[in-house]
């Protein structure tokens, strides 16, 4: 049986590490590199880096955190924000990057994932969706099958509506070469209520790729949750890390213990 992942995620503005709810609010949690040193240590599997106002400023990743970040990490790394181009991807891969995460630049142009795919292999490819509830969407869909709920594909870091159904966006995103799906329930974001399990399950059941579970994380039992009723195979979480909340090896320890295999040491 395959083992289940724990990500630490690190959303970044101007350099330092900030989690909000449901992308508003922001609060400082500290330096980068700092904490992915500190998360890695505690058992984490991989390090996701999300430099979530670089879309939203028009402007490129921040290269010179992504290299303090990368440096001394020895798990898989993930970088996404403001790459827009191949190009963008080459100079995040050769700042330290294992793999990219894209989510507007996809939406916006989803050849671009076929031509990073295609460059460096669908292992190393991506794609971020945030899933939406926007009501003209749900209303304007009625009845029709849209994933749960009206689930809504939304980019610029949750700014922008794009009328887009997450289950067909999914399923495309894997078409076109994706090699994973990071899916964000913008309603479940920074409340720590637990993961949205049944569009994660959705989800997983239309694609055939890795689904990282992402938004709600305030327990272990959620994770044990997102793990069985959401069909995940990673889970991402920030805010219960960052401020103590819970520490990795805590977590594996849980979910070791009802019967979800995990990565050790934890």
């Amino acid at each position: 049986m395959l083992t289940k992942r724990i990500i630490a995620c690190l959303d970044v503005t101007a350099g330092r590490v900030v989690k909000g709810t449901q992308f508003l609010n922001l609060r400082d949690a500290g330096d980068p590199a700092e904490l992915a040193r500190a998360h890695t240590a505690s058992g984490a599997d991989e390090i996701v880096l999300l430099d979530i106002s670089a879309t939203h400023e028009g402007r490129t990743t921040l290269l010179d955190t992504v290299r303090r970040t990368a440096r001394g990490l020895f798990i898989p790394f993930t970088v996404g924000g403001g790459i827009r181009t191949l190009d963008d991807a080459t100079a995040v891969f050769d700042a330290g990057a294992d793999k990219i995460s894209i989510n507007s630049a996809a939406v916006a142009d989803p050849e671009l994932i076929e031509t990073i795919a295609a460059r460096y292999g669908s292992q190393a490819v991506v794609v971020a969706i945030d899933a939406g509830f926007h009501t003209e969407l749900t209303q304007s869909l009625n009845n029709i099958d849209v994933g749960f709920d009206g689930a809504e594909v939304m980019t610029s870091g949750g700014r922008r509506p794009t009328g887009r159904k997450v289950i067909d966006w999914a399923a495309e995103a894997e078409r076109r070469g994706a090699g994973e799906i990071l899916l964000t329930s913008m309603r479940k974001d920074g409340t720590r209520s637990g993961f949205d399990c049944e569009l994660t399950s959705r989800v997983a059941q239309t694609v055939r790729i890795p689904v990282i579970a992402s938004g709600g994380a305030g327990s272990a039992q959620h994770f044990v949750e997102v793990f069985t009723n959401g069909r995940a195979d990673a889970a991402l979480a920030a805010s219960i890390f960052h401020f103590g909340v819970h520490s990795v090896g805590e977590l594996k320890e849980t979910l070791q213990s009802n019967g979800i295999p995990v990565r050790w040491p934890c």
